[in-house]
């Protein structure tokens, strides 16, 4: 299966499954995961990377945990709408899970994702920096997440 736009992301993936959202740190990957109806994203867990095979394997178990039938990645666009290496090793890192396994993937803008999440655990939650270092990339990526369904619904 190929990488997709998001409209034909959901159109992909088997109905009323729910997806993840990623986001890739070049130390974790935060994961997200959405309700089955696709409103609601909610953080789920940080992958400590290892290598390759072994980050996919526990992505792949937590997808069929949940039933998840496809999968946001948020991409770190610059500013300016370029793409910068970030983006490069996101989008290999979907073409290697897709030799794996086949399954539908989509690119969600993730400009400022983990900014605004660190905002909002400072304002908002008054998170102390030690709990922030935990919960901010599964929080980031709910955060990517979210977008992308609110995209979805708004058209």
């Amino acid at each position: 299966m190929a990488i997709h736009d998001l409209p034909e992301l959901t159109a992909r993936a088997p109905p009323r499954t729910p997806l993840v959202g990623l986001d890739l740190g070049e130390k974790t990957i935060g994961v997200a995961v959405s309700d089955a109806t696709r409103m609601i994203a909610s953080p789920l867990e940080t992958i400590r990377k290892t290598k390759f095979t072994d980050d996919a394997a526990a992505l792949f178990r937590l997808m069929e945990s949940r039933g998840a039938g496809g999968i946001v990645i948020g991409l770190p666009v610059n500013m300016d709408g370029s793409e910068g290496a970030r983006c490069q090793s996101n989008r290999a890192f979907a073409r290697n899970l897709l030799r794996l396994r086949d399954l539908p993937i989509a690119f969600w803008d993730e400009r400022m994702s983990t900014m605004a999440v660190n905002r909002m655990l400072i304002g908002e939650a008054d998170v102390s920096r030690a709990r922030r270092a935990e919960v901010v990339d599964k929080a980031a990526a709910a955060w990517i997440l979210q977008g992308a369904l609110d995209r979805l619904r708004n058209g």
